[in-house]
C-alpha cells in the first residue's frame, strides 16, 4: 500500500501524527500539492509539486493511485474518484470514505455549493482542533491495522 497526501490545506496538527505512522510502518508516501508542503523529514516521503491550478494535485493523485492505496484528503470529489479506483480515502477529521457513504457526502457537498452559488451564506466548516486530530489518528490507526 502506498499513502498519498493531498497537500492542499493539510492541517499542521496532523503532520506529526502522519509522520509517526509513516516511520513506524515504513510506508511509501507521496505528498502532492501545487506549492511546497512539508510534513517532516523521512526517507519514505516524496514531495511532488504540480502545476498551479485548482485540480492539478487531484489529477496527479488519481493518476498515481492504485488498488488498495490510501489517500488523505478533505476534497470530497477527489475522494469519490479514489473510491472509484478501489482505493481508500480518509479526511482530515477522521471520516473514512467508502462505497457506502461517498455518494451521500458528494450530494451534500454539491447541495451546499449550489446554495453558495445562489448567494446563500452557509458559513464554512468549524475550525480544525485537537478533537479532530484525535479522530483522524484513531481512524488512521484502525485502518492501518486492518490493511
Amino acid at each position: 500500500m502506498t499513502l498519498f497526501i493531498d497537500g492542499d490545506a493539510f492541517p499542521n496538527l496532523l503532520k506529526p501524527i502522519i509522520l509517526k505512522a509513516i516511520e513506524r510502518l515504513k510506508l511509501k508516501t507521496y505528498v502532492i500539492a501545487n506549492k511546497r508542503i512539508t510534513i517532516g523529514h523521512s526517507k519514505h516521503v516524496e514531495y511532488l509539486i504540480v502545476e498551479a491550478g485548482a485540480d492539478e494535485a487531484d489529477h496527479k493523485i488519481v493518476e498515481m493511485v492504485e488498488l488498495g492505496d490510501l489517500v488523505i484528503t478533505a476534497d470530497i470529489p477527489l475522494a469519490d474518484r479514489i473510491i472509484n479506483k478501489d482505493a481508500h480515502a480518509i479526511d482530515h477529521r477522521g471520516e473514512l470514505y467508502s462505497v457506502e457513504n461517498i455518494k451521500q457526502y458528494l450530494t451534500m457537498r454539491n447541495f451546499m455549493q449550489e446554495m453558495r452559488d445562489a448567494g446563500e451564506v452557509t458559513g464554512g466548516p468549524k475550525a480544525f482542533g485537537s478533537k479532530d486530530a484525535q479522530s483522524f489518528a484513531n481512524q488512521l490507526n484502525a485502518f492501518l491495522q486492518k490493511h
